[in-house]
């Protein structure tokens, strides 16, 4: 069973950080990319970060430039979002998902999970 489960999400205040996993398992994770995306109630979802598990090229949306670090840890299937500096623009709730290659475009990924829910408060 192909499976993305996130976690580490919650309520920080601006400026703080919070730190998403995303595990993943059901599915060669080195044949595929993983990215983070995240939507905020009533808007579009939004790519948010993205690397590859076999070449470790990593994407990031401008607006995460420079706050937020994505990587991987091949041996536990599982990729990270390290999220810095954050602000309540950045409240949403964010998923990961899986395709073979990093894209921004939601209808391109194969798998996604649940969800976790980020809250920013100011």
């Amino acid at each position: 069973e192909v499976q993305l489960v996130e976690s580490g999400g919650g309520l920080v205040q601006a400026g703080g950080s919070l730190r998403l996993s995303c595990a993943a398992s059901g599915f060669t994770f080195d044949d595929y990319a993983i990215g983070w995306f995240r939507q905020a109630p009533g808007k579009e979802r939004e790519g948010v970060s993205c690397i590859s598990s076999s070449d470790g090229s990593t994407y990031y949306a401008d607006s995460v430039k420079g706050r937020f670090t994505i990587s991987s840890d091949n041996a536990k299937n599982t990729v990270y979002l390290q999220m810095n500096s954050l602000t309540p623009e950045d409240t949403a709730v964010y998923y990961c998902a899986a395709q073979p290659f990093c894209s921004w475009y939601v209808a391109e990924y194969d798998y996604w999970g649940q969800g976790t829910q980020v809250t920013v408060s100011s």
